[in-house]
């Protein structure tokens, strides 16, 4: 598939605080599911028309950049959707209760609109992108954000595309596929590899300030005779490569 093929999406991680580690809200994607089927990966998807439709009138109001806040307008529906937690939207109490009708195809808009709730976009902060090349399936171009948690977030599956959802720290998420009992994609897994170096939600922001968000397009590397899957060594991530036999693209 063609670079320019590839599909825009947006994906958040949702980080909470409650002393020790902080959590992430993690999602189990159906075994079904033709990407990822049964991986755990935080809650988002593609950037549908609706998210480029509000976003271009976003910025016709407010100002931005329509493209950039399209995925951030898909990142904050897609969790809603699929994990029912409220991020970027102020206040998210009503928007909890149009979670089926979102889900069901209503402009998210109009829901705004009806709950009297408006769009909070500085509340999801980039912290990284990932454009895969070379695949057999379909090919996203994914823009990861960071979020805090509401107060008292519960999310709830939404058993279709996906089957649990929890919070667990990132060493924890970690320490579940070496033991087995979770499936990871490579993005994923590098990403909570990075995310377990953090104490706080703050130290996660300030390490995705403190680097560029540039497209990760993974390659293949010969090293002492194995094929290693790379990425760049200047982005924050503390591994970044794994043999090609062991990394699991998709």
């Amino acid at each position: 598939m063609a670079d320019e093929e590839a599909i825009p999406a947006a994906t958040v991680i949702v980080m909470r605080e409650r002393g020790g580690l902080p959590e992430l809200l993690m999602v189990e994607r159906a075994a079904a599911m033709a990407f990822a089927g049964g991986a755990l990966v935080f809650p988002g998807g593609r950037v549908d028309p609706g998210d480029l439709a509000m976003a271009e009138l976003h910025a016709g109001q407010q100002g931005g950049d329509a493209e950039e806040n399209a995925h951030r307008i898909a990142a904050i529906r897609e969790t809603l959707e699929e994990a029912g937690v409220a991020v970027g939207l102020a206040p998210t109490g009503r928007m909890l209760a149009m979670r089926e009708r979102l889900y069901a195809g209503e402009p998210m808009g109009e829901l705004l609109k009806e709950a009297g709730a408006a769009l909070a976009l500085d509340a999801l902060v980039p912290f990284a992108r990932w454009l895969p090349t070379g695949m057999k399936h379909r090919i996203f171009d994914t823009r990861f954000y960071l979020a805090r948690a509401p107060d008292n977030a519960e999310p709830l599956v939404d058993g279709n595309e996906n089957v649990r959802v929890f919070w667990a720290s990132a060493r924890a998420v970690l320490a579940m596929a070496e033991r087995g009992e979770a499936h990871l994609i490579f993005p994923t897994r590098r990403n909570l590899e990075r995310l377990a170096l953090f104490a706080r939600f703050d130290d996660a922001v300030a390490d995705a300030r403190a680097h560029p968000v540039r497209a990760i397009t993974p390659w293949v590397e010969t090293r002492d005779d194995v094929q290693h899957l790379c990425i760049p060594d200047d982005l924050g991530y503390p591994i970044t490569s794994q043999r090609l036999d062991e990394a699991v693209r998709a």
